[in-house]
């Protein structure tokens, strides 16, 4: 079965309201993430699924978000198999620290990419 091309979108295009799902370890995101993006492991992703369709249950776009965009890319086409309208962000954080996007640590130093 070919899904196509997976779908994906430049961090600098990534609208500032958009919905991020960062699936980065924790100590990735505990560096430096995006300010209300939900954070889930890909690690533990298939468990924690039901987090996600219940926060985009209003069908809104999901950008999958990595530290470079392979991690990201796995969990976006799962969803795109889910039929849930998620994109790629490619590059990850690094494209995303590139392109001055701003970003937050939950204890307040000075965000970076691990």
């Amino acid at each position: 079965m070919n899904f196509g091309p997976l779908p994906s979108v430049d961090a600098a295009a990534v609208p500032s309201e958009g919905f991020v799902l960062d699936v980065r370890e924790d100590d990735e995101w505990a560096a430096g993430h995006v300010e209300g993006a939900l954070h889930i492991p890909m690690s533990d992703f298939v468990a924690r699924f039901g987090e996600l369709t219940e926060a985009v249950g209003d069908g809104r776009r999901v950008y999958v978000m990595c530290r470079v965009g392979g991690r990201s890319a796995q969990v976006t086409q799962y969803l795109v198999r889910q039929e849930i309208d998620a994109v790629n962000v490619d590059g990850g954080m690094q494209a995303w620290d590139g392109a001055g996007r701003p970003m937050v640590t939950d204890h307040g130093s000075p965000a970076f990419v691990l």
